[in-house]
């Protein structure tokens, strides 16, 4: 399967994107283009070679006279509608600033039509909205299935926008990236952009580390920021997943937390509800803290969107003050599940399978102590019989 991964190790803006975009085999006249379609006057693309601390890398600047009066969200979305871009690509650049112009209304207490974008309605963001979308396209036909990315560098410090000085993450930049993995640093300046935010928002399909794949295609795409301690580059790698069945992965946070205070029965309580909130596996192992002092520490599994949820549930239950958290990745044999006919009646088999092989079979638990109990046999009997009827079957 063909994927693209977004290492964003040095944040992200919509130029980052379109250029890393460009470096790993987007066409550049193609894209331009496609842009001249928009009919905006006096938009003047610039594609460079250049380098980030000697990291070779492309720059692209869309070039445009300094706006008088900012875009409406009804103005953007006429000028793409009217474009002669490729409707899928319309429909994603649309998308985006829907989404923007969401988060602009939330932070400003406003409704989403009475919004007017200052620095994302820029004549250079629109370009970099819809180039990233016609670049996303573009690799659609060429066989691109699925986007994944890394998590998002937020950086760090203060930013001056349209209406002020506001700490990083921007306000708009923080409603966009809820639920999605992000850092600190690496410089003390904004990192990721809200154009950028939303475009990866919009287009990442997953959010986890590189998964296993074959790289064929790497692509850098500079930004502005110059800085001797890291190359503010966006690096884009395609290619194809690996064999073996590493196309069903995902990945997963896992929350942790050492507990030397709190009874076993509440401890019981919490995995009840970390469960009920979500959670794929609660663990408890003990563990010795400082001053040999016994104790344990919990261990929450979750999917990334479930994380904010369990991680409320520790601090609201006195648990502990300090969560651990970091983002893993899991690979899953593929699952089938059947039910068998048996002398004990029926039962529910899970099948898990690499492609068309099956690997491992166990019936269901559940059913079996039913069962057991309903003919006063053994578990492992129930088990044994519903494991030679599946492979009847």
């Amino acid at each position: 399967m063909n994927i693209a991964y977004f290492d964003c190790f040095a944040g992200a803006g919509g130029d980052m994107i379109v250029a890393a975009m460009l470096d790993a085999g987007l066409n550049a006249e193609f894209l331009k283009a496609q842009l001249k379609s928009l009919a905006l006057e006096n938009l003047d693309i610039k594609i460079t070679q250049t380098k980030r601390c000697g990291l070779k890398a492309v720059s692209f600047v869309p070039a445009a006279p300094i706006q008088q009066q900012p875009h409406s969200l009804e103005q953007i979305t006429g000028i793409i509608s009217r474009s002669k871009i490729a409707e899928a690509a319309k429909d994603t650049a649309i998308t985006i600033f829907n989404k923007l112009a969401q988060a602009e209304a939330t932070v400003h207490n406003q409704q989403t039509e009475t919004v007017h974008f200052h620095e994302v309605g820029a004549l250079d963001s629109i370009a970099d909205i819809v180039s990233a979308s016609v670049g996303l396209e573009f690799f659609r036909n060429k066989g691109l299935k699925k986007v994944y990315c890394s998590a998002l560098s937020l950086g760090s410090g203060m930013v001056k926008t349209a209406h002020g000085i506001f700490p990083i993450p921007a306000p708009a930049t923080a409603e966009l990236v809820k639920a999605v993995p992000v850092v600190a640093g690496p410089g003390e300046i904004e990192l990721l952009t809200p154009t950028a935010a939303a475009i990866l928002t919009t287009i990442v399909d997953e959010f986890c580390p590189l998964p296993a794949m074959k790289i064929e295609s790497v692509g850098y795409g500079a930004g502005s920021f110059q800085s001797d301690k890291f190359p503010n580059v966006l690096r884009l790698i395609l290619g194809q997943t690996a064999p073996a069945g590493a196309e069903n992965a995902d990945s997963v946070y896992l929350l942790e937390t050492n507990v030397d205070d709190a009874s076993g029965e509440l401890i019981g309580f919490v995995t009840e509800q970390l469960f009920e909130a979500g959670a794929l596996d609660v663990f408890t192992t003990p563990i010795y803290m400082k001053h040999s002092r016994p104790a344990v520490k919990i261990s929450a599994v979750c999917e990334i969107a479930h994380a904010q949820k369990l991680e409320q549930i520790l601090f609201e239950q006195a648990i502990t003050f300090g969560v651990r958290k970091q983002i893993l990745q899991r690979s899953k044999l593929e699952r089938d599940f059947v039910t068998v006919d048996t002398e004990f009646g029926r039962i529910k088999i899970k099948a898990g399978r690499i492609g068309t092989r099956v690997v491992s079979v166990k019936p269901e638990f559940a059913d079996c102590v039913s069962a057991a109990k309903k003919h006063n046999v053994t578990v492992k009997a129930v088990q044994q019989a519903a494991i030679n009827a599946y492979k009847r079957d």
